[in-house]
C-alpha cells in the first residue's frame, strides 16, 4: 500500500486530507509540526509527503531542506501546500527539491490528481518492455516506467530530474536556454530570478556519474544534450 505523510498543523484540513487519501486507498501518516514530520519521515519512510509551508515550529522550507539533506529521505517526493501563491515562493520550493506546489484553498480532487501524477512518475510500473527503453551510450531511459540506468545500474531520480533529463535528451544537440527549461520543466516564468535550473542540472549530473558528460554546458546560454555519445569526452 502506498504510504503518504501529511505534515499540516490545521487540524480540520489534516483530517479532511487524511479521510480523502484513505478513501483513495492510501495509508496515511500524520504530523502537526515540522519536527514531528521529520521524525515520522525518517522512521516510516513514506512514498510521498504533503508539506504545509506555515508550520508552528519550523518553516516548511526548513523541513523540506532537512528531508532533502538526509540520505534516508531525500528521494521522497514532496508536494508543498501553502496559502502563499507568489512566484518567488514557488521558485524557493522547487529550488529546495519539491516536486509540486498547491496553493490554498485548493480542490481536494485536484490535489488527489496531482498526487497520482507524482506517484506515477516516481513509482512507475516496475516491469516494462525493454524495447521501450532509449539507449544513448552508457545511458538507458525507460520513459514509460520512469526509470534510468547508467552502465546497467539503476539511478534514482526525482520526477523533476527525470523530466529535465528526458527533455534535454529529446532536444539533443540543440541548446536549451535556462529560460526555456524553466518554463517547460517547472512551469515558471522565464523572467524569474532563480538558480533552479543550474541547481537541478548539477544534481542530475552528480547522479548520472559516468554519463554526466552527456549534458554539456553552453556558457552564457544554457545546456545541450550531446548529439552522439561518441562525441563526448568524459
Amino acid at each position: 500500500m502506498v504510504r503518504v505523510l501529511v505534515i499540516e498543523d490545521e487540524r480540520d484540513l489534516q483530517q479532511v486530507l487524511a479521510y480523502n487519501l484513505r478513501k483513495e486507498g492510501y495509508e496515511v501518516l500524520q504530523a502537526v509540526d515540522g519536527l514531528e514530520g521529520l521524525r515520522t519521515a525518517k522512521i516510516h519512510h513514506p512514498d510521498m509527503i504533503l508539506l504545509d509551508l506555515m508550520l508552528p515550529d519550523l518553516p516548511g522550507t526548513e523541513v523540506c531542506k532537512g528531508l532533502k539533506a538526509d540520505p534516508t529521505t531525500r528521494d521522497i517526493p514532496v508536494l508543498m501546500l501553502t496559502a502563499k501563491g507568489e512566484e518567488i515562493d514557488r521558485v524557493l520550493g522547487f529550488e529546495l527539491g519539491a516536486e509540486d506546489y498547491v496553493v490554498k484553498p485548493f480542490s481536494v480532487r485536484e490535489l488527489l490528481l496531482r498526487i497520482q501524477a507524482i506517484l506515477r512518475r516516481t513509482h512507475g510500473a516496475k516491469l516494462s518492455n525493454p524495447e521501450d527503453a532509449l539507449t544513448f551510450g552508457r545511458l538507458r531511459i525507460d520513459t514509460a516506467a520512469h526509470r534510468v540506468w547508467v552502465d546497467d545500474v539503476e539511478v534514482q531520480l526525482t520526477s523533476i530530474e527525470f523530466r529535465l533529463l528526458v527533455m534535454l535528451y529529446e532536444r539533443r544537440n540543440r541548446v536549451q536556454t535556462r529560460a526555456s527549461l524553466l518554463e517547460d520543466v517547472w512551469g515558471l516564468q522565464a523572467d524569474t530570478e532563480t538558480r533552479t535550473v543550474d541547481t537541478h542540472v548539477k544534481r542530475l549530473r552528480e547522479k548520472l556519474g559516468a554519463a554526466e558528460a552527456y549534458i554539456e554546458t553552453v556558457r552564457g546560454v544554457g545546456y545541450r544534450f550531446a548529439a552522439s555519445p561518441d562525441e563526448v569526452h568524459a
